[in-house]
């Protein structure tokens, strides 16, 4: 019977886990699952872990429905299994391993990206695919850093075959303790800018695409949809360097860096998409937005504002009945509640509204059927989802990759934790790709939405200013 293995890690005296991360930022398929803590406000009840992986015994990369699996001696073989079921069996039977408090000790660490969807749904194929990343890159881990803020406390976990006096384990203690004490952080030159920020819609384009939708509201086709536009500019520096600078505008309770091969992956979400912990489900829509003002006596006013304001409850009542249908799929019938409807959430931007969907999983069912069932979330898409999804696709002029997917755990307890990947820089290429919409329905009027996608892109156009 396996156990878990633990080794405890001396807590920075900060707090500041990015010091620990360091430790792994240039290796292979390293990941902070990052809660942001100390960097927002609003959010406290999620803001309590930080989980750091690296070197993945195993990892899993699907494009165009064939994935990539990458074994422990490094042999690759293609496999057409649909993704989820493919990660199901390299997960294997779940391990019901006492984790004494961690809430992962190992198991899948990665992104799932909007267009994953294409595998299930039927969708059109009109959206220029010109980043071509995959559509799910996830590593099995077996082993993990997990600090916990509300105890200060960390530990190295596992509950596979690790020797605690092996030079493997021994060299990852040692240097996450030195790390931990270490007040001499590497020099580190901050990305930077090279060329201006450029969108691939004009203000023109974005009010064609708005109309467009209006049609289709008054036309009956759907209730609301999601439209985004994209911002990119080119960069120099690292991404590591990078994240820590759009971290400190505005970290969400859901953020994570990935470094994973040939692109970044620089999230600051502050949506939790689906959280499964010993048979309770939990999901956390964002619907309504507000922009966050200097003065005081005036931010409040747009809190008051928001908390008031009827087409901003009525657009996250739609996302939440959405999400209640989407749940019904994988939970036991009579468990679906909502217990929280329109709470205020504020980071360091905006304000948001928030509601809680919670239900209790069926027998048969598991974190990867809860996924593919409510995927991708439906405050990014509109309602009805599918129908929106066209909609998407049609008017939106690129494929959305990693945004609007979503990062997270599955572990081999399997238990899950996830985001919805909104906030979220990719860098590939030398380049930083940044996107932000918000939802439309009939009452909408095009020129708050169009500046809606601006103050949610605020902390990204705030980190890499251009200057010629």
């Amino acid at each position: 019977m396996p156990r878990l293995l633990e080794s405890e890690i001396p807590y920075p005296e900060d707090g500041d886990v990015s010091r620990l991360f360091e430790v792994v930022a240039d290796r292979p398929w390293s990941i902070w699952l990052d809660s942001g803590s100390g960097h927002h406000s609003g959010a406290a009840h999620s803001a309590r872990y930080d989980i750091i992986v690296a070197e993945p015994a195993i990892t899993l990369v699907t494009r165009e429905g064939v994935t990539a699996v990458t074994d422990e001696q490094g042999e690759v073989t293609a496999s057409r299994e649909e993704p989820l079921a493919l990660l199901r069996q390299t997960l294997g039977r779940r391990n019901d391993v006492d984790l004494c408090g961690v809430p992962f000790a190992g198991g899948a660490v990665g992104y799932f990206g909007y267009d994953l969807a294409r595998l299930w749904e039927r969708l059109p194929e009109q959206a220029e695919d010109d980043l071509q990343l995959p559509q799910m890159a996830v590593g099995i881990y077996d082993w993990a850093l997990v600090c916990d803020h509300q105890q200060q406390r960390c530990r190295l976990v596992s509950t596979r075959h690790h020797d605690p006096q092996a030079s493997p384990w021994r060299t990852l203690v040692e240097r996450f303790s030195a790390a931990s004490r270490d007040d001499a952080r590497r020099p580190e030159a901050p990305m930077r800018a090279t060329g201006p920020v450029v969108c691939n819609m004009d203000r023109e384009q974005y009010a064609a695409a708005f109309a467009r939708i209006q049609h289709y509201l008054e036309e009956g086709d759907c209730y609301q949809v999601n439209l985004a536009q994209r911002f990119s500019l080119p960069v120099e520096g690292s991404a590591w360097s990078g994240y820590k600078q759009l971290r400190c505008h505005g970290a969400g309770p859901f953020s994570a860096y990935l470094n994973l091969p040939g692109v970044q992956i620089l999230s600051t979400s502050p949506e939790r998409f689906l959280r499964l912990e010993r048979g309770q489900v939990e999901t956390r829509p964002i619907k309504g937005t507000r922009r966050r003002l200097a003065d005081a006596l005036l931010d409040r006013q747009q809190q008051q504002a928001l908390l008031g304001s009827e087409k901003d409850r009525a657009e996250n009542l739609m996302i939440v009945d959405l999400l209640r249908n989407d749940l019904g799929k994988s939970c036991r019938t009579g468990t679906v509640k909502v217990p929280q409807l329109f709470t205020l959430e504020s980071y360091a931007t905006v304000h948001h509204l928030v509601s809680s969907v919670t239900c209790r999983l069926a027998e048969g069912e598991d974190a990867l059927s809860l996924l593919q069932n409510c995927f991708p979330g439906g405050s990014i898409t509109g309602a009805p989802k599918l129908r929106a999804m066209e909609i998407i696709e049609e008017l939106e002029p690129h494929r959305r990759g990693v945004y609007c997917g979503s990062i997270g755990y599955i572990g081999f307890h399997g238990d899950m934790d996830s985001n919805i990947a909104i906030r979220t820089a990719v860098h590939h290429k030398q380049r930083l790709y940044y996107a932000a919409g918000g939802g439309i329905v009939r009452d909408s009027v095009c020129t708050e939405e169009y500046q809606e996608s601006f103050d949610k892109a605020a902390a990204f156009l705030g980190s890499f200013p251009w200057q010629e």
